[in-house]
């Protein structure tokens, strides 16, 4: 039996030896596509050069390419766990022809590689067509010897392929593999029975018309191929077995499941499904976190919260107490290790973030459920007998609480969901979410594309060269049409056949400076690259005329380009120096080089002590003493990773890349701009830490004369402050310390005093009180108490009502505090959650609790007297 890496590699080998180029599986992060939250296909990567809109130096390829579906049409995860096919994560296999073989050659390599290779039953493959592709289902007929009986044609729903609305599209065909009679299946069912037993485990697309905006299909001039098999399917075919769940890639991770929730597999269904979405969970974290992605509330970390959040529920479900998740994640990373080897990178790193995420929704799910009783709790009261679909959904969307536990606890006390509502709620929040990242495909102008199939590309001489530069005008734009000139004064962008102009582009921003012959000058701007190899510079014509054809210098402003390369080479000193530091764990996830300052984020779960900031500047430092050669050189791209070179994930190489290095310490791909040695740096320091999101951290440090200028800057403050203070610079730290405490001790009494005095005001408050419908309603503003400070005084109030609602607010420092409090016998007619919740949002502010006692925090404290006299007309539409 043929293991998953086997089968794996046995499809890419198949494939190199046809003359495909391997390529490498890109990030789940899509690179500079916003219309995809994740990658979730093998061609996603390919997108470009299927449009068109880039040309790699290759015409066949193929791949393992990592893939998530989570969310848009391809949403797997509410079915994850519950069928035998369908994951969070998965891996694509594919072969891919850009304009080079078509149908036939497509449909005999799948043919051969499935029966010859993999030596499946050909009599148990079974293939749909497009009910028009008559040339499809002939080669399967005739070429290949599938009798037609084994053919299904199907519609356009099923078997023909679009990228979009418009653009390259074609019919696609499927190869089935007949799993046998299952528990599921049964004998007399047909490849179009959902039963299970025939699997999808091969599409093959055929892009061969544009659609466009009308609909109208025309043929390409290229036809392409793009196919598709899942990794787990095919596994699942080759090894036996009746479900993805059963083969290698899972049965690790299930077992390991089963040891550390003390549950068997096979023995009880619910419990089975718990196990799987444990198992691939687990993989989709790892692999997530590996590619950048952190927990958070939005976007790509809000999926991968609520894939941990789901994990967890299910393990709890299963008995688990302690957390356990994250031992499944560095499991994954010992399983995959061989074909994702930076997997090991990050295990630690990613064990660190599960086990947080862990700890902290324990404690969430445990609120869930408390908020759970309350709702069912009001509904009851009320004399009602469905849980809202929206109060249901929030607990969802916000503890993970899901549906099905939320009909159990309902079940219990005989009451009923409402279902609807809550799918409504769902479809609302997965339509937010296709409006937040349906962004808009990639704008290329037209007349940048003109230009790029005119093949006017731009030779850089940068890294050699930046003064006095010749180069000859090839194209010049106004307003993104093509003109002869730019007059004098006139603004536009030039494209040249030599530039010493670096292009924006890795973080470093662009080069500016100089260009001129004997009749014109101009300014450079700004230059950068809206297609690959296409370079445009944006220049203002300050004397004479600048015509296409013209020969002219360019010089670049080495004011500005010298400490751009101090800052880039410190870049890459700093990258290493954090992975020394902190762990292997560190990875770039994004950065800014500029003349005055360099900025770098970098994943890591929390910030860094003064400890780390010191050690991490300090290692930076030597290095630059060590003065250390900075080499540069061009090598194939696999054999520069496989040397160690450091590759960004969500980055685009081509075949040949750049390599940095300065020996012994940092190896990067980069195509930037660099110092010679490390001397050339001076000195290096770091001006600011902080968290960009959840799991990301930011620092911004200067270089040369801008850190000198912030050592002389500090010196000048410690000087100033300690004759302020009147104490040596060394005792400045002590002495602040003690200022500090002295004014904590200050701050804490005065809070005493105030809340005495508040107390004593109390009986003067409490003649404040309305009857509002025959309750007693006590509403008011006090001054300078913190948060608990007012809680203790409303308890206080409350317990003197006796019976009625006491409501408070303060404000410090432009911040809102307010408190409500619902005696016992008032809560099933009046809510304090819900009371505090209509009157913190007159002051742009939310908060929530119980029924007998909520708070809310607001930030505008000039309608704070508004919110609390709202109060009693809140209160009044309550008691009505």
């Amino acid at each position: 039996m043929k293991t998953s890496s086997e089968i794996r590699e046995t499809f890419l080998k198949y494939f190199e030896d046809h003359g495909h180029k391997r390529v490498r599986s890109s990030s789940l992060v899509p690179e500079n596509d916003p219309t995809l939250l994740f990658i979730n296909a093998g061609m996603n990567q390919f997108k470009d050069t299927f449009l068109g809109l880039e040309k790699r130096d290759y015409k066949r390829a193929t791949s393992s390419q990592k893939c998530m579906r989570v969310s848009g049409k391809h949403n797997d995860l509410e079915t994850v766990g519950r069928t035998s096919l369908h994951h969070t994560f998965f891996e694509m296999l594919g072969n891919f022809s850009f304009g080079d073989y078509f149908k036939k050659e497509a449909i005999e390599c799948a043919w051969e590689l499935c029966t010859k290779i993999y030596k499946l039953a050909g009599e148990r493959l079974y293939i749909t067509v497009y009910r028009d592709d008559t040339e499809a289902l002939e080669l399967w007929r005739d070429r290949v010897g599938i009798p037609e009986e084994r053919i299904f044609k199907m519609g356009e729903k099923e078997n023909f392929w679009s990228m979009g609305d418009t653009g390259p599209c074609g019919p696609c065909s499927e190869l089935h593999y007949d799993l046998g009679i299952s528990p599921a299946g049964h004998s007399d069912c047909s490849l179009e029975c959902d039963c299970g037993r025939y699997m999808e485990i091969w599409n093959l697309v055929f892009m061969q018309f544009n659609r466009d905006a009308s609909g109208k299909l025309t043929p390409l001039p290229s036809p392409s191929i793009d196919t598709g098999m899942g990794l787990e399917r095919i596994t699942c075919a080759l090894q036996g077995v009746q479900s993805n769940y059963d083969t290698d890639l899972f049965q690790p991770i299930i077992l390991e499941a089963c040891r550390l929730t003390g549950v068997n597999y096979g023995e009880d269904e619910k419990k089975d499904v718990s196990l799987r979405i444990l198992a691939d969970h687990s993989r989709a974290c790892a692999f997530l976190i590996n590619n950048g992605v952190v927990p958070g509330n939005e976007g790509r970390g809000y999926v991968l919260r609520k894939i941990l959040s789901r994990a967890v529920r299910h393990g709890k479900m299963l008995g688990t107490t302690d957390p356990f998740l994250y031992t499944l994640t560095a499991l994954v990373c010992d399983l995959m290790k061989d074909a994702y080897p930076e997997l090991l990178e990050t295990r630690e790193y990613s064990a660190k973030i599960v086990n947080h995420e862990e700890e902290k929704f324990s404690s969430t799910l445990d609120h869930g459920m408390h908020l759970l009783d309350e709702i069912c709790e009001r509904i009851a009261k009320k004399g009602q007998r469905v849980l809202p679909g929206e109060d249901l959904f929030r607990l969802y969307d916000t503890f993970g609480f899901p549906l099905d536990l939320a009909q159990e606890v309902a079940a219990e006390r005989q009451l009923e969901v409402d279902e609807k509502g809550f799918y409504a709620e769902m479809e609302k929040q997965r339509e937010r979410a296709r409006v937040s990242w349906k962004g808009a495909e990639k704008e290329i102008k037209p007349i940048y594309q003109e230009l790029a199939d005119q093949d006017l590309t731009t030779e850089f001489t940068g890294y050699t060269e930046t003064r006095d530069v010749s180069a000859h005008v090839l194209a010049i734009l106004e307003s993104d049409q093509l003109v002869e000139e730019l007059a004098e004064g006139q603004t536009g962008e030039i494209v040249l056949d030599r530039t010493p102009f670096y292009a924006q582009a890795g973080g470093q921003v662009a080069d500016k400076g100089v260009l001129h012959n004997d009749t014109t000058q101009a300014s450079v701007q700004h230059v950068y690259s809206p297609l690959r190899d296409l370079r445009l510079h944006k220049i203002t014509v300050k004397s004479g005329r600048l015509k296409k054809g013209d020969a002219a210098l360019c010089s670049v402003s080495l004011e500005e380009r010298t400490p751009i390369t101090r800052n880039h080479t410190a870049t890459h000193l700093l990258h290493a120096a954090l992975r020394e530091v902190l762990g292997e764990h560190v990875k770039q996830a994004g950065s800014l080089v500029a003349p005055d300052r360099l900025r770098f984020d970098f994943t890591h779960y929390k910030p860094l002590t003064s400890a780390e900031l010191l050690g991490i500047e300090e290692l930076v430092n030597k290095k630059i003493r060590e003065n250390i050669q900075v080499q540069t050189q061009v090598r194939e791209l696999d054999e520069a990773i496989q040397e160690g070179a450091m590759a960004l994930f969500g980055e685009k190489y081509q075949k040949e890349v750049r390599v940095v290095k300065i020996p012994g310490f940092s190896m990067e791909l980069c195509g930037g701009t660099h110092v010679e040695r490390t001397g050339d740096i001076a000195l290096f320091k770091i001006v600011s830490e902080n968290g960009v999101s959840a799991g990301v951290r930011r620092l911004e440090a200067t270089t040369g004369e801008g850190a000198l200028s912030r050592f002389f800057d500090n010196e000048a403050l410690l000087g100033r402050l300690s004759g302020d203070l009147k104490v040596r610079p060394r005792e400045l730290e002590e002495t602040v310390q003690k200022i500090v405490r002295e004014l904590k001790e200050t701050h804490k009494k005065l809070e005493e005093l105030q809340l005495k005095l508040a107390q004593k005001e109390s009986s003067n408050i409490l003649a404040e009180v309305r009857e509002i419908e025959g309750v007693r309603v006590l509403s008011q503003k006090v001054e300078g108490l913190d948060r608990s400070r007012l809680r203790e005084l409303a308890d206080q109030l409350k317990n003197r009502l006796k019976s009625g609602v006491v409501v408070l607010g303060t404000h410090t420092n432009g911040k809102v505090s307010l408190v409500a409090m619902v005696t016992s016998d008032l809560t099933d007619r009046i809510s304090a959650h819900d009371l505090i919740g209509k009157i913190a949002s007159l002051v742009d502010g939310g908060g929530g609790g119980k029924p007998d006692m909520a708070e809310a925090g607001g930030k505008d404290p000039s309608r704070l007297s508004e919110a609390l006299e709202e109060t009693y007309r809140v209160v009044g539409e309550f008691l009505d």
